[in-house]
């Protein structure tokens, strides 16, 4: 992975943060998109130490012309992507279906799965022109099967699954490669998020289990991409050992 231009989305925390360092550390080039411009560029000095380049995109995903704008923005030398992580993504709260916030779900909709989809017509063509490249999805177990309170985030993995067998049929023809990365329970930021900065809820989904880290999920990641160009690993679902489906875990 020396010298790869490595897209990662979201990778100011959890799972795209671990990705960035891990591909720093096996001398890959960056450009990092999030959110937060502060959190951006403390990880920017922080990978210093690894003597990569690291381009920064603060951005949106869900704002389809800003996402345009920075892209067209990148100059030449960073525009020849060879790997997009889609990793951004987010869940708000534990509603039913029918009790549920309306703008919330936009959120998550858009974050999720339109945000995924401008970021892939965006980037994907030029793998397509130049004869390589590698998407990688970060999905979720829970796109197997809904559980309680998760109907819309589950349908938005759901997709994130759809999408990526999609496109891996639309590049069937190319050398491109498509991955899609289904963890289960990672102990990041994401549950905080989802119970709207409640840390005792949070604590509370990981009590008594020894969950995925961040660092996990990036080795798996680091695994597919690295694969011989002919390998592609089309799918990997990933859980604690103690988890056996999206709603069945041991807990001690």
């Amino acid at each position: 992975m020396k010298d790869k231009l490595v897209l990662i989305t979201g990778a100011t925390s959890g799972i795209g943060e671990s990705c960035a360092r891990k591909f720093a550390a096996m001398g890959s080039r960056l450009i990092l998109n999030g959110r937060n411009v502060e959190k951006l560029k403390q990880l920017q000095h922080e990978l210093e130490a690894y003597d990569v380049p690291v381009w920064l995109l603060p951005f949106d995903v869900r704002d389809r012309d800003v996402v345009k704008q920075a892209l067209d923005s990148l100059p030449e030398a960073w525009r020849h992507i060879d790997i997009l992580i889609n990793n951004a993504g987010l869940v708000l709260g534990m509603d039913k279906e029918h009790e549920g916030d309306l703008d919330e779900w936009d959120v998550v909709i858009d974050t999720n799965v339109k945000g995924l989809l401008s970021m892939t017509r965006l980037v994907v063509p030029g793998m397509v022109a130049r004869g390589c490249g590698h998407i990688i999805n970060i999905g979720s177990i829970a796109g197997d099967v809904a559980y309680a309170g998760g109907s819309v985030y589950c349908a938005t993995k759901a997709a994130v699954k759809a999408l990526s067998d999609g496109l891996r049929i639309d590049l069937v023809d190319t050398p491109l490669r498509v991955t899609n990365i289904k963890p289960g329970m990672v102990e990041t930021n994401f549950s905080v998020v989802r119970f709207r900065g409640d840390q005792r809820k949070a604590d509370a989904v990981y009590a008594g289990i020894q969950p995925l880290t961040g660092d996990d999920i990036a080795d798996v990641v680091y695994y597919a991409a690295s694969a011989p160009a002919h390998v592609q690993i089309a799918e990997v679902l990933v859980v604690p050992t103690c988890q056996a489906t999206g709603t069945v875990c041991h807990r001690r």
